[in-house]
């Protein structure tokens, strides 16, 4: 069941809450949002709206488009989406770039299903925003449910 909460105009659910609490205690540090683009959503109007949230509270964040590889990196308000048809994901380049950016945390809209190569160390905060109702067990950092 979705808990919501009215402000402004606007429903909220639980995990725009989850998510804009995040965003507010992180107002400092360097954020960036990636996306799998290995596949098209089954929700991607819920992706357009995650996406908007950032633009709207963190229009400094960057946009990292990847499926196996890095496709794109550019400014959550200007970036232009492309989905590919072939399923393979992975995390390590996405994961080596925040370092080499020296990114705090970072969020990443997936279904989890991705590789990365287990001698990868991370030591930045990774939040794995799921756009599914199945929530898989994630390698580190936090999983939120964002269905």
């Amino acid at each position: 069941m979705r808990t919501a909460i009215y402000t402004r105009g606007m429903i909220i659910v639980r995990w725009q809450r989850a998510l804009l609490a995040l965003l507010k205690e992180r107002k400092d540090h360097s954020i960036a949002l990636a996306i799998d683009t290995s596949n098209r959503p089954s929700r991607p109007v819920l992706i357009q709206n995650i996406i908007k949230l950032f633009e709207k509270l963190r229009p400094d964040t960057l946009l990292v488009q990847a499926d196996f590889k890095i496709r794109d990196v550019s400014p959550v308000g200007v970036a232009t989406i492309k989905y590919f048809k072939h399923g393979k994901s992975s995390y390590t380049e996405v994961l080596e770039w925040a370092a080499a950016q020296k990114i705090d945390t970072l969020f990443y809209i997936t279904d989890v299903t991705g590789y990365f190569y287990e001698e990868l160390e991370v030591d930045y905060e990774v939040f794995w925003l799921v756009p599914d109702d199945y929530m898989p067990r994630v390698p580190f950092g936090k999983p939120i449910r964002v269905a």
